[in-house]
């Protein structure tokens, strides 16, 4: 059995996108969330899905690997939009289905929240995959740099951030071998009901905690044989820097926002 992590891996190309500062793209990713989050209608919904469209065609990455990145997560979609669906109650009655009520308030929370969760997964993922983890702890790095003048441990959140992003194949990868070792020992995942599954787990996730434990420890100890220092001195290879290219990115954000402020007003 074999885990395949598909979120957060870079996707190597030659696109505008992948070539942005990412301390802006970052921002500007923060923006879009926002105002996706805050799309209440057709036309705004039209717009973030046109936007994101436009993203996608851009940053040149194929869809089938987004989607495949935003797969795990499609269950939560379909869940969210049967929640939606048979428990909003307002409007007017579209269909009775036995003790269930299908009113066209359910259907359009239904489709509009739904839509909204999943234009900000591809979203969130289209910036996993045209940045690597490097460039994404250098640009914490400097965002969380001013809380260091505060008294405020700023480089080693960032870098924790980046730690967090480096094991995380590590631990599926190890996650993988525990639970191929189970197997082999006569431990079942597939039968039994919900709990006798859940307890199946338990083994598995302790041998984990006790890895991922292990791997801490490990770092610490290689960190503090090399004298590290947070954030002492440190320079960059590649330095990054605000362009014309920046600008346009920043611009094109703010015309999203106005228009989704426009449409809402009208």
């Amino acid at each position: 059995m074999a885990f395949r992590i598909e979120i957060g891996q870079y996707y190597d190309a030659q696109s505008p996108i992948h070539e942005l500062d990412a301390r802006v793209k970052l921002v500007c990713a923060l923006v879009v969330l926002v105002g996706i989050f805050c799309v209440s209608n057709a036309p705004q919904l039209g717009v973030a899905v046109a936007l994101v469209a436009a993203l996608l065609a851009i940053a040149r990455v194929p869809a089938g690997r987004v989607l495949a990145s935003v797969r795990p997560l499609v269950v939560f979609l379909a869940v969210l939009s049967l929640f939606n669906l048979f428990f909003v109650h307002t409007g007017e009655v579209a269909a009775t289905l036995g003790a269930l009520t299908i009113t066209t308030g359910g259907i359009r929370a239904a489709v509009l929240y739904t839509a909204r969760f999943a234009l900000a997964l591809v979203t969130g993922s289209l910036i996993l995959l045209t940045t690597t983890p490097t460039q994404l702890s250098d640009a914490f790095d400097r965002m969380l740099s001013p809380l260091s003048s505060i008294g405020l441990p700023g480089h080693e959140i960032a870098m924790v951030f980046s730690l967090m992003m480096r094991f995380i194949p590590t631990l599926a990868d190890e996650a993988s071998a525990i639970i191929d070792a189970q197997a082999l020992r006569g431990g079942s995942f597939n039968e039994g009901g919900p709990i006798q599954r859940v307890r199946s787990i338990v083994p598995v996730v302790v041998a984990l905690l006790a890895s991922g434990l292990r791997h801490a420890d490990g770092l610490a100890r290689a960190l503090d044989a090399r004298c590290y220092e947070g954030g002492a001195g440190r320079t960059h290879y590649h330095e990054q820097r605000i362009g014309r290219r920046e600008a346009v990115a920043m611009a094109l954000t703010s015309a999203f926002v106005l228009a989704l402020v426009l449409l809402g007003l009208l």
